[in-house]
């Protein structure tokens, strides 16, 4: 069979499962151990039968639901390329756009000091790293995996990221911006949940009846983390982010507003921590 035989059929199988037959091309490209753009050039060979095998048994998983990333082992996020593993929370591409923001705070400072929490796979803190070199930058996660994780795709990287296996903030102080994607997920979205979610941390995902467990504990350490004048920002659930940004406001915080993302949901949440000559 040549390659573009097989890639027409394993995206018309993709196709007739309702998921995109782009998809095809990654994973036989993956198989062919070549890229996307090789696998283009060679479209009239023969496929080798232990890379049809290894397509083939790939397709399969993808159609039960099985993450493409974690087929794939890796994910693109900010233009970095990023290790994933199973039972570690995968990037998505709406997290970017919190990266975006963080750095838009981060703008007047010199040097700043930054704190991911709950990091994963490193995405956010890697990202912030790389697009400010002189910035310190920490993260903290509960999940030993995560940990282990997060330091591979640094140092694989080379970027420097100071990782600790801590909940929250770990008693950690003197930063301009604490930055998370936390787990924001209602306990009942696990009945509506596409199968895919079913491969990765639970406590990465759900956050208590309404999914504001994790963010309000957060919310309420985040204060003493931060510098005088420090930014909070957050990706929440569109259905919880104003709740939040009301809490925020009875708690003290200044500056409190709510973010769209791109598709017009309020996701974002950022908070500055009062400054010093505050009433």
């Amino acid at each position: 069979m040549t390659v573009r035989a097989l890639l027409n059929e394993l995206g018309n199988r993709l196709e007739g499962a309702h998921k995109p037959s782009q998809e095809a091309y990654w994973l036989l490209a993956k198989a062919l151990r070549t890229s996307s753009q090789g696998l283009l050039l060679r479209l009239g060979e023969e496929v080798a039968p232990e890379a049809e095998i290894r397509a083939r048994s790939w397709l399969e998983r993808r159609l039960e639901g099985y993450p493409l990333q974690l087929l794939l082992g890796d994910v693109e996020f900010c233009g970095l390329s990023l290790e994933v593993r199973e039972g570690v929370l995968i990037p998505r591409p709406e997290t970017e756009e919190l990266v975006e923001i963080g750095l838009g705070l981060l703008t007047p400072h010199h040097r700043p000091k930054v704190l991911d929490v709950g990091t994963g796979t490193g995405a956010i803190a890697l990202a912030i790293k790389h697009a400010r070199p002189d910035a310190e930058v920490w993260a903290t996660d509960i999940d030993p995996a995560a940990v282990e994780l997060a330091r591979a795709n640094a140092s694989r990287l080379e970027l420097e990221l100071r990782v600790l296996e801590a909940p929250f903030t770990a008693g950690l102080a003197g930063f301009e911006l604490v930055i998370s994607n936390p787990p924001y997920l209602p306990e009942a979205y696990r009945q509506e949940a596409p199968p895919e979610l079913a491969f990765e941390r639970d406590t990465a995902l759900y956050s208590g009846p309404d999914g504001l467990s994790m963010p309000r504990g957060l919310l309420s350490q985040a204060q003493k983390a931060l510098k005088p004048g420090g930014w909070l920002a957050l990706e929440l659930s569109p259905d919880n982010a104003p709740t939040l940004a009301e809490e925020a406001i009875s708690q003290g915080w200044q500056g409190v507003r709510v973010r769209a993302d791109l598709r017009g949901r309020y996701r974002f949440l950022v908070a500055q921590s009062p400054t010093r000559s505050s009433p």
